[in-house]
């Protein structure tokens, strides 16, 4: 299963080019109750894939569609060392908006598993800008530039503090979380960091947050915040006496 996300705010553009079939689109491989995706990151040496909830809405992002792609009759264990492999050659720091982006992990990802790749029309807004730079409107490359649209991702004590009293609640939501393919640890971007619902749809960075250096790919675009990979390394375990 593939779950498709629009990355451009709703409204007449959108509209137009997911009419035409050339949107800006997130997407998401549905294996196992868990949707696996690819972002960038500025963390070397460390996987750009995650995975997090299915139809999980990404920063700035609105679902549009399910597709049924295929099956796989390869076992757990077959499927489980094939997102590794996968993990290991989608690095965050390789992510490019236009030559290796969440959609390129997406055909590559069902390619392995069911030998036939994500439909191309995922990554056309993607294709036409390769082939015609010069022309393209930048909506069509990357989402429209807001104030708050830094789309920052907490690092392990941030998320512990500004989570201290909804765990006390236990009304904490992880809906939207995203999880590391590296390490299983979990890097918010969940609704109760966004002071609305707009600022999430618009990719803001969240309650209390300070803007930060942008993320940027490999050609020095910057990194839109659905396509932000988490980098919070699990904290290890002492086994000390």
């Amino acid at each position: 299963m593939i779950n498709v996300y629009d990355l451009l705010p709703p409204g007449r553009l959108a509209s137009m080019l997911w009419t035409v079939g050339a949107s800006l689109l997130h997407s998401g491989v549905v294996i196992n109750g868990k949707e696996y995706a690819y972002g960038g990151h500025d963390k070397r040496g460390m996987t750009g894939v995650y995975w997090t909830k299915p139809k999980a809405e990404p920063p700035g992002g609105t679902f549009k569609c399910e597709i049924l792609h295929g099956f796989t009759v390869s076992p757990p264990a077959e499927i489980d060392r094939i997102i590794k492999e996968a993990s290991e050659v989608f690095l965050g720091t390789s992510y490019n908006l236009l030559t290796k982006n969440c959609n390129h992990f997406t055909a590559y990802l069902c390619e392995r598993l069911t030998g036939r790749p994500g439909p191309g029309w995922l990554n056309r807004a993607a294709s036409i800008g390769v082939a015609l730079p010069c022309v393209v409107p930048k909506e069509w490359i990357a989402p429209p530039d807001f104030d708050t649209a830094d789309g920052e991702l907490l690092d392990d004590d941030e998320h512990n503090d500004s989570h201290e009293g909804s765990r006390m609640l236990g009304d904490t939501d992880t809906s939207n979380q995203r999880y590391s393919f590296d390490n299983g640890a979990a890097d918010l971007t969940d609704d109760d960091e966004w002071d609305s619902e707009e600022e999430r749809r618009r990719g803001g960075s969240g309650k209390g947050k300070g803007k930060a250096a942008p993320v940027r790919d490999t050609s020095g675009r910057v990194v839109p915040p659905a396509d932000r990979a988490p980098t919070t390394k699990a904290k290890k375990s002492c086994d000390c006496p």
